[in-house]
This record gives C-alpha cells, structure tokens and sequence, in this order.
C-alpha cells in the first residue's frame, strides 16, 4: 500500500519531517508534484543546506528515492543537491527521476518575475522561481520533459521555446535569453542528470506488486491547491490526494494511509486571505514567530502568524480523506499563555463551520475562538502522548473532537526524534 503525507494549510506545516518519521520502515519515498519554491533542512558533516528536491530519505540506504512525473525540476538546482551530496560521500544510487517530469529553465524565473511586476497591487507574492511559467507551459504543451532534456531533441525544443519567449521580453523591455549559451550550460547538466532517468511509473507500480511499503510526499499544502485552494493565491498545481495520482502513475486502490500535516498554530507565506492571522497582538504573531523560526525558507520573508483553524482543517480532511493527523510545534504554542483555537466563524451575523476557500467568502467571515491555558513548556520531557500535561491533553484532544480524525504524531521539537506516536 502507498501512505501519503499532506500539508493541512498554506504549506511550510513540517511535512518532511513526518516523511523522515515514516521512511525509516519505508522501501521508496515519492515526491509527487510542485518544484523549487520550497526547502528543507540537510545537515551534513556539520554543515546545513537547504534542499529543494532530494528528501532526507535519500539519506537511508534502505529506500528508493523518486522525484514523480508531476515535479517541475530545475535542472541547475537539482545538479547543485547532487554535487553536494557526492561531495560528502553519497552515491545516489538510490535516486530515480521520472522521464515524464518537466524542467524549469531561466526564461520561466525570468517569466516568473515580469508576471509579479505587472501584477502591481494585486502580487501573488511568488518566490520567483519560475514553477508557475513552467507548469504554464506544461499545459500550453510547449514544456520540456526530462525525456527531451535529456536527448538530442532538447536543442530543437529549447530553440523554439527561447525565440517565443525573446518575443514576449522585447515587448516588455527586458534582456533577451542567450540560446546558445542556455545550451551550452543545460546541456551539461542533462548529463549529469541523465543516469537517474527513467520510467518511474512503471517503477511504482512494479514496486507495489512487490509488497514494497510507499510514501507519497505531496507539495505545498490543501490550501494552495490550484483549483480546491484560495484562488489565485495558490500554487501552480494540484496539492491535494489528487496530486498523489497524476503525480506518480499510482492508482487509488493502492492508497493506505493518508496523514494531514499541520502545526499547532498556523502560517502563510505570500499574500491571501488567512482568517486566523493574529494582527491585532502582533506580540503574539512576533512571538510565535520567533518560537517557532517562522521564515520563508527560499524568500527568508517573515510569515504571517495566527491561530490553528479547524473549520480549514475540516475542508482539508474533507477534500484529502485524510485518515490521521500529525501536529508538528506542539512545544511553541506550549510557550504561550494563552491559546487560541478556531472552532467556527461569524459570517452575516450568523455562526458556521462552513469553509469555503473562495476569498470574497472569507473575507466576510471573522474567527470564532476558545481559548486554552498554554505554559505547558516540559512537553520536550515527553516520551509518549500519556505523558503530556493536563493542559496540552485539553488541547490536542479539542482538535480531535472537533475535526473527527486521530492525532496519530506529535511533534515536540525540530528533530525526528522529538515525535509523539500513538
């Protein structure tokens, strides 16, 4: 069976470190869609970097690592992850990329920024990485696929694509790409790449006659999904169960276990609605922030900071059938006073559990809070969820009577090993 690990809100929930939690009885980790614009942790020989695309699973010996057909991969940054990891020792035999996976080249960033400009006022506040011109392309059907990059079939494709896109910076002023030198360097990277090409969705689903044990790893978050999100302030593609799907080749007889993802507060990074943004006390935002070392990772922007909202996170269950949740910064909102948690809202006067992520929507609701007594800052002395002060109980069990599904992990700190099981 394939388990699937989902980001309940707006992203940035923990995600990875669930997945590190999990593939350590796993035999394949799979990273089913979005590209460059978010980043995890690596700590190695001492030394931290922040990884994009290769998960800590490529770190266990024991599991195959796949990046799915559904990932816009740019290719300068996944040969730099690559380089990285051979220098400290890795051999990456473990690493598959899908054949069908499309690149992100320097005219989709470039792209990327001249779409945030012209938006004026009403900026997405992308990370400019150029996933959403390339996925663009992928549905105008002028993407390049790993299968082309990796051909001789790149030169013809690049060729066309660079004149199209010269067109569109002449009319706005901007420096034209160079095709030559674009292949000269892409190129090089396509060697690089290529030994870990091949067809992963016959991989997949050869692994799953084998009895292999999977895990999914979706991208983003259910709010940012493309069509179910906070349109238009989502992300370039789908980051629901659905991703899990078209991402991968899988089919949905084959899904186990679907965990949601989410802290123990909220956040978002980049622009749109979030009800439970804490903007009055911005005290209280700064605090959490600073607890909980709430930065974009790519942007470094602060993100904003609010309370856990239970009527987005019902949606999201809804929308996922997510079958467990995982609750990662228990140990931050530990540190407060005070506690609040989002149980319905106040729409025309009226009170509702009724999330729907259509932004004009929102904006006519206010959050409806209970409170809770925090301080509960020994949950790092914790080593099962019995063990957890009256207070964090009080806590954690709201959540799970209002939203109907089990809290199945706990996270209590920033290490793996700083996660509550039941």
């Amino acid at each position: 069976m394939v388990d699937v690990v989902l980001g309940g809100f707006f992203g940035d929930e923990g995600k990875g470190k669930v997945v590190e939690f999990l593939s350590k009885d796993a035999d394949v980790v799979v990273r089913c869609s979005g590209g460059s614009n978010a980043a995890h942790n690596v700590i190695l020989n001492g030394k931290k970097y922040s990884f994009r695309f290769i998960s800590n699973a490529i770190f266990n010996e024991n599991n195959i690592y796949v990046i799915g057909n559904g990932v816009v991969i740019d290719p300068k940054i996944l040969v730099n992850e690559i380089d990285i990891l051979k220098t400290n020792g890795y051999s990456l035999e473990n690493l598959k990329i899908s054949e069908k996976a499309h690149i992100v080249l320097p005219y989709h960033i470039k792209m990327d920024d001249l779409l945030e400009e012209n938006r004026g006022s009403d900026k997405l506040g992308t990370t400019h990485c150029g996933v959403g011109p390339a996925y663009c392309d992928k549905y105008e059907r002028s993407g390049i696929r790993i299968e082309d990059f990796i051909t001789n079939r790149f030169a013809k494709l690049l060729k066309r694509n660079v004149e199209a896109k010269n067109k569109i910076f002449e009319i706005y002023g901007k420096e034209q790409e160079d095709y030559d030198s674009l292949l000269e360097e892409y190129s090089k990277y396509a060697e690089i790449i290529a030994p870990y090409v091949c067809d992963t969705i016959n991989l997949l689903n050869d692994f799953n006659k084998q009895n292999k044990k999977i895990i999914c790893e979706g991208s983003q978050a259910t709010l940012l999904d493309i069509d179910l999100g906070t349109y238009p302030y989502v992300s370039s593609c789908h980051t629901t169960v659905g991703e899990v799907l078209t991402g991968t080749g899988i089919n949905h007889k084959q899904l186990g276990e679907i965990y949601g993802v989410v802290k123990a507060y909220s956040t978002r990074d980049g622009e749109g609605p979030f009800l439970t943004e804490e903007i009055e006390n911005e005290t209280v935002a700064n605090r959490i922030r600073e607890l909980g070392h709430e930065y974009g990772s790519i942007t470094k922007r602060p993100r904003r900071c609010g309370w856990l909202d239970l009527n987005a996170l019902k949606y999201a269950v809804q929308l996922n059938g997510i079958t467990a949740l995982a609750i990662n910064h228990l140990d931050v909102v530990g540190k407060l006073k005070t506690i609040k948690l989002c149980v319905a809202y106040k729409y025309e006067g009226k009170i509702t559990t009724r999330f729907c992520s259509n932004p004009a929507y929102l904006a006519k609701c206010t959050p409806v809070y209970e409170e809770f007594e925090g301080d509960f800052e020994d949950v790092l002395e914790s080593d099962a969820r019995e063990d957890l002060c009256e207070q964090a109980q009080k806590y954690i069990e709201r959540i799970e009577e209002v939203v109907g599904v089990p809290i199945k992990f706990i996270g209590i700190g920033a290490e793996t090993e700083n996660i509550l099981f039941k």
